[in-house]
């Protein structure tokens, strides 16, 4: 039985339209609120945070009513980033963490995201078994056991504090000035925070959110702000985090814009000279670049890929015992530190490189020459399928063909957006080029 409702981060689309009503979300309130209890007794709590979109209000209404009516106790933890949901539902002893966030997407989608009582997201089979109960009769709790509401006003307060521990203790990041664009999002006070605390000069962008503004050219998803500011202002360095701080990309002082391969090298690399890297592998997924994999072949450590999405890296890491993993698009995960990707907790992981070795950020951002790699977005109706017509699958086989043995080639459709993903990498850049758009030409006339 396939899922219908959730994609690969929770559930996720525009707000007010289905799924992301508030009808729904009350809906999938009660069904988590029911998977979740063990019994009919009030002692069973859930935390919810948000990021700055103005639907958070909505959903977090109506997901506090669905979770109170079937008997849990809500905590309300109010802007907070996507990690500090996941490290709190565990500091908490929550039986449930719910992020209502839709990351990296623009203001007007938005999403739900379920962590378990360990703080990791929720499992394939536990979501379907949420969308089995959203299909039938969710039994409420009797009168005297409704749960109650509060909000939590130190969630980010506490996520903050813990965030400086992950930083190397006795270092301080004195002398060192550091853009940090938090993308009008949820992080827009936390990050700062952190930084300015561990002795940093901060410079602060994207840190005024409206309810629309967030990822509006700032952000992870685009770098040239930050790399602007940065050369704007002399700053040594950049973290640019996305709208939920679950993802980063680092800027060094020249403006120039290092992505997820290449701060997972890094950190690999480190952690495997110290000894800390486990399983002598990184996990990370099908998308990421060609060099990584052979720069990490060349100092005797193996690439593990798994599906696009943090939660199967996650669940290879977990299964494996392996605690480095990420994806290219910065989602960076350190099941040392945090159960989720944390853009903030993989920037004070750079500084502390930076501030270890006495090198400036340029000669820690380029660690392997990736391979040549193009990535191309073709949007879709709903209903649509496109990779299915013959005339695709012809353009898919020929060039499979092309890349045989000099390149590799992805096609996959977005879990999150009504989109095919088309990436390839080759030696020849003109090939790429070729490939790519023959093949994004044949998805649109299919769509």
């Amino acid at each position: 039985m396939s899922r219908k409702l959730f994609g690969t981060d929770g559930v996720r689309g525009q707000a007010n339209t289905y799924p992301m009503t508030a009808e729904m979300a009350l809906r999938l309130g009660a069904a988590a609120g029911r998977y979740f209890r063990r019994d009919g007794k009030n002692r069973h709590r859930v935390v919810i945070g948000k990021d700055t979109r103005l639907s958070g209000y909505m959903l977090e209404n109506a997901l506090t009513a669905g979770l109170t009516s079937t008997g849990m106790n809500v905590l309300l933890l109010g802007p907070v980033p996507t990690p500090a949901v996941g490290f709190l539902t565990r500091s908490m002893r929550a039986d449930l963490g719910i992020m209502i966030s839709a990351s990296h997407n623009p203001a007007h989608d938005n999403g739900i995201k379920f962590f378990g009582p360990d703080g990791f997201k929720l499992s394939d089979e536990a979501e379907m078994e949420i969308e089995t109960l959203l299909d039938g009769d969710i039994a409420l709790a009797q009168p005297q056991n409704i749960g109650r509401a509060k909000r939590i006003d130190d969630g980010r307060g506490r996520y903050v504090e813990y965030a400086k521990t992950t930083f190397p203790q006795g270092q301080r990041l004195d002398g060192l000035k550091v853009v940090i664009d938090c993308a009008n999002g949820a992080a827009y006070r936390a990050a700062p925070d952190v930084l300015w605390e561990l002795g940093a000069e901060v410079i602060p962008l994207g840190v005024e959110p409206n309810g629309f503004n967030i990822n509006d050219g700032v952000g992870s998803t685009h770098p040239d702000a930050c790399a602007q500011a940065v050369r704007a202002h002399g700053a040594h360095l950049g973290i640019t985090l996305d709208g939920d701080a679950d993802r980063v990309m680092i800027v060094d002082e020249t403006g120039t814009v290092a992505d997820g391969d290449q701060i997972m090298a890094l950190l690999a690399g480190r952690w495997a000279e110290q000894g800390r890297l486990r399983g002598g592998a990184l996990v990370a997924t099908v998308m990421s670049n060609l060099g990584l994999e052979r720069w990490l072949a060349g100092r005797g450590l193996q690439l593990e890929r798994t599906k696009v999405g943090d939660r199967y890296v996650v669940e290879r890491m977990r299964s494996a015992g392996f605690n480095l993993g990420g994806e290219q698009s910065g989602h960076i995960v350190m099941t040392d530190y945090a159960t989720t990707g944390d853009g903030l907790i993989a920037g004070l992981q750079f500084l502390a490189a930076m501030a270890d070795s006495g090198r400036p950020a340029s000669e820690l951002v380029r660690q392997f020459e990736p391979v040549p790699q193009l990535l191309k977005n073709v949007r879709y109706s709903a209903g649509a399928d496109p990779l299915s017509a013959a005339a695709v699958q012809a353009v898919i086989a020929e060039a499979e063909a092309r890349l045989a043995g000099s390149g590799r080639l992805l096609i996959r459709k977005s879990g999150t957006e009504p989109l095919i993903r088309v990436m390839a990498e080759a030696e020849d850049e003109a090939t790429l080029r070729d490939v790519v758009d023959g093949i994004c030409a044949a998805v649109e006339k299919a769509a």
